[in-house]
């Protein structure tokens, strides 16, 4: 199983003189990939701190594809439905070029109705929207004319250049539901999880994402599943752990895990610990945090 890591994301810490400290000590220490999260906005008056002052992710990928050399670059993830599938084309066409071949585009469909409702997009039908989404995003990539009839995307032939790097240009679909699930085994080069999934069952998501691609042609050994891991370092031996959250010790034994569940790539996430991102958390001492925890998990 591979080993990536968060830049800081969410709150405070969440800066670029801050993500660009994690992203290159990251690289210098073996780290195999960098990642970012993605939200709009909050409703006015929210009580949920998790996601107070996101940067654009894909914003944020390009600032740091342009300090590192080797490590790969993730978004976990975009919403579909907030952006036109042409320029999210372009957007990651781009990213794509300017870090060399580096980018891993996780896309999601998105849940909250106050972002929907700011990006002028509709919540309805999300599922079959996306379908749709996917192809034309491969067809614009492929560098040669392409044209797109269905019932969301219709548009003549055109030509989208210059094209990205990959060839395909890596997506991970998102998604807890089952039909989300098979979505991304018929469909997409893997799976990616969200910070609410349980470390302890994830196996029985990747199962149905395998199970999908089987049925529909496909070869599921071929494809990703990519954990976030929403790490909380602690002191060891609690009573009642929850997975991920403990000593170090404890956390690289719940990662090795998610290694023997399927998982394929595990990211580690401290943008969900209170103590890094909470309203009275200092940015200083969160970023020592991290530089600590990248040493903890460092791939062997």
């Amino acid at each position: 199983m591979e080993i990536g890591f968060a830049v800081p994301g969410s709150g405070a810490w969440a800066t670029p003189g801050n993500q660009a400290a994690v992203a290159r000590r990251a690289e210098e220490l073996g780290y195999r990939s960098l990642w970012t999260l993605q939200r709009v906005l909050n409703p006015a008056g929210s009580g949920d701190g998790t996601y107070r002052g996101v940067p654009d992710p894909l914003v944020t990928l390009a600032y740091l594809a342009g300090l590192t050399a080797r490590v790969r670059l993730g978004v976990a993830i975009v919403n579909l439905p907030f952006v036109a599938p042409a320029i999210l084309a372009k957007q990651a066409a781009t990213l794509d070029r300017v870090s060399g071949g580096r980018l891993d585009l996780g896309l999601g469909l998105g849940w909250m109705p106050a972002e929907f409702a700011a990006a002028g997009a509709p919540m309805a039908r999300r599922g079959a929207r996306a379908e749709e989404y996917l192809a034309v995003l491969r067809g614009l990539w492929s560098g040669g004319p392409t044209e797109f009839h269905g019932e969301f995307f219709d548009f003549p032939p055109v030509v989208m250049e210059p094209p990205p790097v990959q060839s395909p240009l890596p997506v991970l679909l998102g998604g807890a539901a089952e039909p989300a699930l098979r979505r991304a085994g018929r469909l997409a080069d893997g799976w990616v999880s969200s910070s609410r999934a349980d470390p302890a069952v994830i196996g029985r998501s990747i199962g149905v994402v395998r199970d999908a691609a089987e049925r529909a042609g496909r070869d599921p050994s071929a494809l990703r599943f990519v954990c976030r891991g929403a790490v909380r370092v602690r002191p060891g031996g609690r009573d009642g752990r929850r997975p991920l959250t403990g000593s170090p010790d404890e956390i690289r034994g719940d990662l090795e895990a998610l290694a023997r569940q399927g998982v394929t790539e595990a990211f580690v996430d401290l943008n969900f610990d209170p103590r890094i991102t909470g309203p009275d958390a200092d940015p200083g001492a969160s970023l020592d945090r991290a530089l600590e925890a990248l040493e903890s998990f460092a791939p062997r």
